[in-house]
């Protein structure tokens, strides 16, 4: 169903981010209002180097340009393509901003997914409205269920996750990720995906290859019976990564180009498993992938780093606030 209260004309055309174009987007520092918000933030540990301060404070500003603050609609980015609300992308805002000291705002951002129709379609309008074009994927109502229990709301979304497409956005099937958010056994993933070096993306097909998601299974959906596996396939996958950080999975087929989210969720979950090394190894190469501006693309240039997609990417942003928060806590006086 569309949002309670929505109209019912035609759905807006996508517009980039909710509201004006914010100041550290166009210049080097933050505006008052800006600096204002910052002020509320959970800081990272004192010993947080200052780059990851700088990348902290960045990341936190771009989920707050992404977010509609009267309704909770985040979109993904600011151009037409990915000016929508994609459950997975907005979840994880939620979590970051929870996570950061944003409890009101991410209280808003889960409430308007809860009431979103999410076997509508993959996206949808800051209205609520589906988006054509994209069928429904698989991790949704996992996402939208994490995000409200980050947000101090009680919900629970099922997520019909065989059959459908995932993360990646290709063809339906039965993949990885769809059931680790969707919460299907333990023993049933490994029996599914477990192919002697880790876990694969598809189902009971050991060439479909290793898939970062597996991180999934450590943070956010952390699922104890399978970390071993999980750990085992993030290790391989980041000896495997570039300058610039990692592909999706290794039967990527969208040729050489590194994509940040899965660089960060695969450094956050290397991190919350005792993997220090290899998640700060991760964090350099997403430094190496930001802008100038600290600002991080979709995906860049496999050779030089130069942005191949939208930037910034709110999706990415939103790990990244997780994967520092993880790597320098801050820890209670005393």
């Amino acid at each position: 169903m569309a949002l309670s209260g929505g109209s019912t004309a035609d759905p807006p055309v996508p517009r980039g981010f909710p509201g004006p174009i914010p100041s550290f987007l166009t210049g080097p520092s933050a505006d008052g209002a800006e600096r204002r918000w910052l002020a509320r933030a959970e800081s990272l540990g004192a010993e947080a180097p200052i780059w990851a301060q700088r990348l902290y404070v960045r990341s936190l500003l771009v989920l707050r340009a992404a977010t509609d603050q009267r309704t909770g609609a985040v979109v993904a980015g600011a151009p037409a393509g990915w000016a929508y609300v994609w459950p997975r992308d907005a979840g994880a805002v939620a979590i970051a901003l929870a996570a950061a000291g944003y409890r009101p705002e991410a209280r808003r951002i889960a409430r308007f997914l809860l009431r979103l129709d999410l076997d509508a379609a993959a996206r949808f309008y800051s209205n609520g409205e589906p988006v054509d074009g994209r069928e429904a994927q698989g991790d949704a109502g996992g996402w939208v269920t994490v995000a409200a229990r980050a947000a101090g709301v009680t919900a629970t979304r099922a997520s019909r996750w065989r059959k459908r497409a995932d993360y990646q956005e290709k063809e339906p099937g039965d993949y990885l990720g769809n059931a680790i958010a969707a919460g299907v056994d333990s023993l049933r993933i490994r029996e599914a995906f477990a192919f002697g070096e880790g876990l694969g993306r598809r189902a009971n097909e050991p060439s479909s290859g290793l898939d970062t998601v597996a991180a999934w299974a450590v943070r956010p959906f952390p699922r104890p019976a399978l970390v071993p596996a999980a750990r085992q396939t993030l290790l391989r996958l980041a000896a495997q990564g570039g300058r610039f950080g990692l592909l999706p999975s290794e039967d990527w087929d969208g040729g050489e180009d590194p994509w940040t989210a899965p660089t960060t969720w695969t450094a956050w979950s290397l991190a919350a498993l005792g993997e220090r090394r290899a998640a700060l190894k991760l964090m350099a190469a997403l430094r190496r992938a930001a802008t100038r501006r600290g600002l991080l693309p979709e995906r860049v240039d496999a050779q030089t780093g130069a942005p191949r997609s939208t930037t910034p990417l709110a999706w990415s942003h939103a790990f990244t606030v997780l994967a520092l928060r993880e790597l320098w806590p801050r820890r209670p006086p005393g």
